[in-house]
């Protein structure tokens, strides 16, 4: 197991995709950092999961304080002096009019979706840098980066954005041995705040090439893929793993027994 005993950190590990790339992880034998705002998310993804406490670090931080992102670093500098890998997961979809949002929403969706990678990525690549760890930090994106989505225009802005730091800090680090790279995973219901109705995931998965949503192998093993060896020439890559969804517009055509 390629990942036995390293250590990991994962933001918004208390959603779907948090979780999916912590079980994950976990059965490769990694010690896990997982962060989300909630402490009782995380206490109920840990007893879901079934994970060895033993191997597990639980923080409440709140991205858009800098006190509470420094505290989650210094968690890890106590605790590990540094990880071998961040998984920046955490992050906010909005559905906001630019016409009608108030600058609040905008600040927060970018200090969530942006600033808090900004910080905890330069923060962690420094305790790599201390401690010699040819570390890798891996960006949660989206194909929202790419096709801009009527009133979601601050969370596609955002993702975006993290696309462009991610490469940045690829170049920066590259001296360090330390590899930056970005996932956009795929559709998956149950991944919005709130609860959606089969008519829209239905819609949903007309629209994706492959036919099925994202599931918990899917954007968890291309986290991975990136953070081993068989990628050790990879960084500032993106890596969409979204069944095609981001390709651009797609029509199911209609299967024989529908046409008779």
């Amino acid at each position: 197991m390629e990942f036995e005993n390293k250590t990991i950190i994962i933001t918004g590990a208390a959603g779907i995709f948090g979780c999916w790339i912590a079980a994950y992880f976990a059965r490769e034998g990694a010690r896990l950092c997982l962060s989300d705002i909630r402490m009782d998310g995380l206490e109920k993804a840990v007893a879901e999961l079934g994970l060895d406490r033993s191997k597990v670090l639980l923080h409440a931080t709140e991205l858009t304080r800098d006190t509470s992102m420094l505290e989650l670093v210094d968690l890890i500098r106590r605790e590990w002096k540094a990880p071998d890998i961040l998984v920046n997961n955490a992050g906010i979809y909005t559905r906001f009019s630019l016409l009608e949002m108030e600058f609040s929403d905008w600040d927060r969706v970018f200090g969530v979706n942006l600033r808090a990678p900004f910080v905890l990525s330069r923060e962690m690549a420094k305790l790599m840098i201390a401690e010699g760890k040819k570390g890798s930090i891996i960006n949660i994106s989206s194909g929202a980066a790419r096709k801009m989505n009527q009133n979601s225009v601050p969370y596609c802005t955002s993702k975006t954005a993290i696309e462009r730091l991610s490469k940045g800090f690829a170049m920066e680090l590259a001296e360090y041995g330390i590899r930056v790279n970005v996932v956009e995973p795929g559709f998956a219901p149950g991944s919005e705040v709130s609860e959606l109705s089969d008519e829209y995931v239905a819609n949903m998965l007309k629209n994706i090439p492959l036919g099925r949503s994202s599931g918990p192998e899917d954007a968890p093993g291309a986290i991975a893929y990136l953070c081993s060896e068989k990628a050790a020439f990879i960084t500032g890559a993106v890596l969409s793993v979204d069944g095609g969804n981001s390709i651009g517009n797609y029509k199911r055509p209609p299967r024989a027994a529908d046409a008779g």
